[in-house]
This record gives C-alpha cells, sequence and structure tokens, in this order.
C-alpha cells in the first residue's frame, strides 16, 4: 500500500517506536506499506528531527533516516499525475496533498483534524493512524 505519511506520523513511529504508531515502522519494514516522499516532505522532516526538543545528535538523526528511507519511494517534482487539492487552514498541510495527489497514492495518513477534515474532497483516502492499522489488518 503506497501512501504518504505526514511528518507527525514519521516522527512518532521512529523516534517512539515501543509507542503507539510503533507498528508503522514494522509495517513499512516488511513491505506491508510502501511510504512516499518528495525534498519538501524530506526537507521537513530533517528540520523536526533536528529540533533541540528531542535532543538528536547527527549520527542518531542519521540512523532515524536510515530506518526510513531505504523504504520509502521517492517522488520527483515531476512525477505522476498532478490533480488538484484543496486550501489548508495551514498552508503548509497542502504539501502532504499534493505528493499523495501527484504520487498516485493510496492514502494520506495524519492525526491533523485539519487534514482529516478533507476526507471525499481529494481522490486518495485520508486516514488517521487506526484506520490505517484496520486497512492493514
Amino acid at each position: 500500500m503506497r501512501v504518504v505519511l505526514d511528518t507527525d506520523v514519521a516522527v512518532s513511529a521512529l523516534l517512539f517506536s515501543p509507542g503507539r504508531l510503533g507498528w508503522i515502522r514494522g509495517a513499512w519494514k516488511s513491505s506491508a506499506l510502501t511510504p512516499l516522499i518528495d525534498a519538501e516532505c524530506a526537507d521537513e522532516l530533517i528540520r523536526v528531527l533536528t529540533c533541540p526538543r528531542f535532543g538528536l545528535s547527527q549520527s542518531e538523526m542519521e540512523e532515524l533516516l536510515g530506518e526510513y528511507l531505504p523504504w520509502a519511494e521517492v517522488i520527483g517534482p515531476g512525477s505522476g499525475k498532478s490533480g488538484t487539492v484543496p486550501e489548508c487552514r495551514d498552508p503548509d498541510d497542502r504539501k502532504f496533498l499534493q505528493l499523495a495527489s501527484r504520487a498516485g497514492a493510496v492514502a494520506l495518513v495524519t492525526g491533523d483534524e485539519a487534514l482529516l477534515a478533507r476526507t471525499g474532497q481529494v481522490v486518495f483516502e485520508i486516514l488517521g493512524p487506526a484506520e490505517l492499522k484496520a486497512c492493514l489488518a
């Protein structure tokens, strides 16, 4: 299943692997899902991982990225189809909708209520992590 994981979901799966979203890491490692990523989303992921609140060293951050990026499918700027996506209250969230649309993703996985409210406004599913888990079961 090809999905876009928003940054919060990806970071939670990476940093808190024994936590409630740790199963997502196992899902991409077992090829049950393939995370889709582009340069803009990768930049945000790296920026978030460098936040002082996580206290990660450069080597720890590289190790975490090594637990994610090899399983991700990189989508180039002109790749795939391009559809229109709705505006978002937070303009930074729109990149996830655009990536999912451009890549032909099955779903965007997020815990963001504003993105979840866009369900039915795009051609792909917008799922919370629990809904994704149910789909993979």
